[in-house]
């Protein structure tokens, strides 16, 4: 036994339990969650606040389109730019910046005074939200243990539904009261919330166990952890997977890696498609695509609320039921549900119904279907894999890119929208988003495997063993075939 792994056995012994520990872990996790409500919220206000902004600084539709998208740039170099900070000054430090960011963010751009300074304020806001979506996740899933893993993590998801409603909710109520610069500083307020309470939550133990040592991982999983044994055994595992760390797999140069190329590909692909399915496409433009199918102001944004309210409540369903259901199986059974509804809402948009009409009603149903079956399937894992598919000496920037990726296929579906109708037709948009929504369950099936269940230990023995592929069968999960060459070797030295 190593000396440090024999101070940590000491420290073990010696540690006082928290007898708050679950809830200690469950106010982690959604103050941490907090975050995704600022970024559902940043993004999502834009929606009811578009129509207000272009009739005060009369936008092109351009314009429109810059305006919607600065913040998805600036998100791209915040989920890029944040693995440094989360790796060299750990994950809760890390959600502190993001959140100071936030406030700055918000503020500056309640106080543009033109369309060139909105977008700059922007650009700096969407630091944070790029932040955000790559720590917060990271920080969530490191702090879990494996059996509440996907519970925990999809939190954020939950959160950014909670976002997207509240700032439709604004958009519909209060956007002839307050107008649209109390809209957007409003987010100021949970952001600095979050900020203090940081000081008093736990840091990441897998972060800590790497930078600070066992017996400080230790102290840190004792407030979360409601045993010894558990403790214990995590402890094992983190040590045994840090011990052998190669120089080589730390950071970027990790990912170049062979035996991480197939966790780089399922993750990456499933980032690319959360976005690129059209989904926040649908948040940011549904009042504009509604005005422009016919229907007034008033109606378009009360059925934008309807879209956050149903994007709330399946991002909380599958918040209850991923690790129960799974998260390859659960974009499998509901991706082709995405397909199928955008190829009859852009029918009924082809055939432009009458206001008020029974397609018109008909176009919404249809509109509300897409939001079900994507929010309930595919954006409940796309944030969650990302953060569980990588070993930790690469994790940070690891996260980083699959951030980046989803913000920038984000960037490319906002950017295009409605450039996009133009060319095609909304028929036409809502036709191509199917297609992508259909490419989406093809690249599920056959490259994303099951990791319900699975600690992240076991997803980076899979990976190092190359058995880190879809499998069929009973039990599916990466855990169960870890679990079986483990009973394989045991029988081995037994029968020896």
């Amino acid at each position: 036994m190593t000396p440090e792994r024999k101070h940590a056995q000491e420290a073990i012994a010696n540690v006082e339990l928290s007898p708050n520990a679950n809830r200690v872990l469950w106010a982690a996790a959604i103050v941490a969650a907090i975050c995704g409500a600022l970024y559902g919220y940043d993004t999502g206000i834009i929606s009811g606040a578009l129509l207000l902004i272009a009739k005060d600084f009369h936008l092109t539709s351009g314009q429109e389109e810059m305006v919607a998208s600065a913040i998805l740039v600036g998100a791209v170099m915040g989920a890029l730019g944040i693995s440094y900070l989360s790796e060299r000054f750990g994950r809760r430090i890390s959600v502190m910046v993001v959140t100071a960011v936030f406030v700055v963010g918000a503020v500056a751009c309640s106080r543009s005074p033109d369309v060139t300074s909105l977008i700059i304020a922007r650009v700096f806001l969407g630091l944070a939200v790029g932040g955000a979506t790559q720590v917060v996740p990271t920080y969530i899933s490191e702090l879990a243990p494996a059996s509440k893993r996907g519970n925990l993590v999809t939190l954020f998801n939950v959160a950014i539904g909670v976002g997207i409603f509240l700032a439709n909710l604004v958009g519909f109520t209060m956007r002839e009261a307050w107008g649209w610069r109390p809209m957007i500083s409003v987010a100021a307020l949970p952001a600095a919330f979050v900020f203090v309470c940081m000081f008093f939550l736990p840091k990441s133990p897998r972060w800590t166990a790497e930078n600070e040592g066992l017996a400080s991982a230790v102290k840190q999983l004792s407030r979360v952890r409601t045993s010894r044994k558990v403790i214990r055994r995590e402890i094992r595992e983190i040590h045994e997977n840090a011990s052998g760390i190669d120089e080589d797999e730390r950071g970027w140069k990790g990912l170049m890696l062979p035996f991480a190329r197939p966790a780089l590909v399922a993750a990456l692909g499933i980032a690319f498609f959360t976005q690129a399915g059209g989904l926040e496409m649908m948040i940011y433009y549904a009042p504009t695509f509604l005005s422009d199918a016919g229907f007034g102001n008033s109606a378009a944004l009360l059925a934008s609320l309807g879209i956050s309210i149903v994007y709330l409540v399946m991002t909380l369903l599958g918040c209850l039921f991923v690790d129960r259901i799974g998260r390859r199986r659960l974009v499998l059974i509901m991706g082709p549900g995405s397909v199928l509804s955008l190829i009859g809402l852009g029918i009924m948009f082809a055939i432009h119904p009458d206001k008020g009409s029974v397609g018109s009603w008909v176009t919404i149903a249809f509109m509300l279907l897409f939001m079900m079956f994507n929010a309930g399937g595919i954006q409940v894992v796309g944030w969650l894999l990302g953060a569980e598919l990588f070993p930790l000496p690469m994790r940070a920037a690891a996260t980083s890119v699959h951030a980046a990726v989803l913000w920038g296929a984000d960037l490319l579906v906002t950017a295009t929208a409605l450039t996009l109708v133009q060319l095609v037709t909304l028929g036409g948009t809502m036709w191509v988003y199917a297609g992508v929504n259909l490419a989406s369950v093809i690249f599920v099936y056959f490259f994303v495997p099951e990791t319900s269940g699975a600690t992240l230990e076991d997803i980076e023995i899979a990976l190092r063993r190359g058995e880190f592929t879809p499998r069929r069968g009973e039990d599916p999960s990466i855990a169960s075939y870890v679990d079986e060459d483990e009973e394989e070797g045991s029988q081995v030295v037994a029968h020896g």
